[in-house]
């Protein structure tokens, strides 16, 4: 007996929901680099390392994760990354040895995310939405995170000031375990229906034929880029801008205006990969980027400049989410799109591992961000080029590969 896919509006609902609050959790966690590394008597590389080790797992545990959901569904993934978010979180309040503080934040927390954001929500949208409406889907369900962003970061700032960075992070463990009930709304008894979902590959076939097409390995090398970006400014922005005099509001309002409007952003490219070449849209991103923080660099430092900056890069965010997943949906199928999405977002990671890293790195060496800023843009305009050349028609297999 086959089963109904679930309705685009419970998966839409239940998707947001929960991207909102784990991307949303963790897009603050820049706001406690400072009183961390100031109450444990660390550098900021202590703490840019557990960020790094945070994002780095967070892609590699997601390749596993994105396996795991594509062969038994979305449900037990999500649930059980929750229960493990709420745990790094504690651990990330108590730890007093900057070893065991990477072990909760890194490791811990980034298995969390691993199970809890876009390659497993992805997979869910690519198996139950129609191809004509999933990149759209995709947009909406990368607005969510973001609005998770531009409502949490604030909650976030205030809970550490009017509580306390430890205390802050409890009442976010607690808020992490939200995602267990709705992760419920995503069970999808399709997949243990046979016929349902068609598997003409193996797993390692699947993979042998992403990595040997010469697309998958350009969007690879984009979205490292994406990671080496976004992760740098979201975590070491709000350092940078106190460093430079500005009050530690300016940080809060910066990062969440990034997330409202990263609402629009996501959307508005979720839209457009229904529409024109996604290729095109992602090469679009990565150049704005790269002339966003020229702009910001060369302009006078002040509240106003930050927030015009925080708004364009807002627009710029995540916008590359929709129509980098909706690609890879396009060209491979949707049978294994979490585990091609896991590994397509590994890439990401590893970006993001040498943005956070490099940050504090080159800072406690030479006391400024400028040679990261640097590397930021040459990137950008790098990711732009490597885009161009994306072959987005979906390939054409000659026959089915035995099982």
């Amino acid at each position: 007996m086959q089963h109904k896919p679930l309705s685009l509006t419970q998966v839409l609902i239940c998707g947001a929901a929960i991207v909102t609050l784990s991307m949303g959790i963790r897009h603050g966690f820049g706001l406690w680099l400072q009183p961390i590394t100031q109450a444990q008597g660390w550098g900021r590389q202590e703490f840019g390392f557990a960020m790094a080790i945070q994002n780095l797992s967070w892609g590699f545990v997601g390749i596993f994760a994105g396996m795991v959901a594509d062969k038994f569904g979305a449900f037990r993934v999500i649930a059980l990354g929750a229960v493990i978010y709420s745990t790094g979180l504690l651990g990330m309040a108590w730890a007093t040895d900057p070893w065991v503080f990477a072990l909760f934040t890194g490791v811990i927390i980034g298995t969390a995310q691993a199970g809890t954001t876009y390659a497993v929500i992805y997979g869910v949208i690519g198996r139950n939405v129609p191809a004509d409406r999933r990149s759209w889907a995709m947009g909406v369900a990368a607005a969510a995170g973001s609005f998770g962003q531009f409502l949490m970061v604030p909650v976030e700032g205030l809970l550490i000031s009017q509580a306390g960075w430890q205390t802050a992070l409890v009442i976010l463990a607690a808020a992490a375990l939200l995602i267990v009930p709705l992760a419920w709304g995503l069970r999808e008894p399709a997949l243990s229906a046979p016929g349902q979902i068609q598997r003409d590959q193996t797993i390692a076939q699947a993979l042998k034929e992403a990595f040997k097409y010469p697309s998958f390995q350009l969007l690879m090398a984009g979205y490292f880029v994406c990671g080496f970006q976004v992760v740098f400014i979201g975590v070491h922005m709000p350092s940078y801008l106190k460093d430079h005099g500005l009050a530690p509001q300016v940080a809060s309002y910066a990062l969440a205006l990034i997330g409202l409007f990263n609402v629009f952003g996501t959307y508005i490219a979720g839209s457009l990969g229904q529409k024109m070449p996604k290729k095109n849209i992602l090469a679009l991103i990565y150049a704005a980027r790269s002339v966003a923080i020229v702009v910001f660099l060369l302009a006078p430092l002040t509240p106003t400049s930050v927030y015009i900056f925080s708004a364009v890069m807002g627009l710029l965010w995540l916008s590359t989410v929709p129509p980098t997943n909706a690609a890879v949906a396009q060209i491979f199928g949707v049978a294994h799109l979490s585990m091609l999405s896991g590994f397509i977002f590994f890439s990401h990671q590893i970006g993001s591992f040498m943005g956070v890293w490099l940050g504090g790195y080159l800072y406690d060496k030479t006391g400024s961000y400028n040679i990261v800023w640097y590397l930021a843009i040459a990137l950008g305009v790098f990711a732009a080029l490597v885009n161009l050349p994306v072959r987005e028609s979906p390939i054409v297999r000659k026959a089915p590969l035995p099982a």
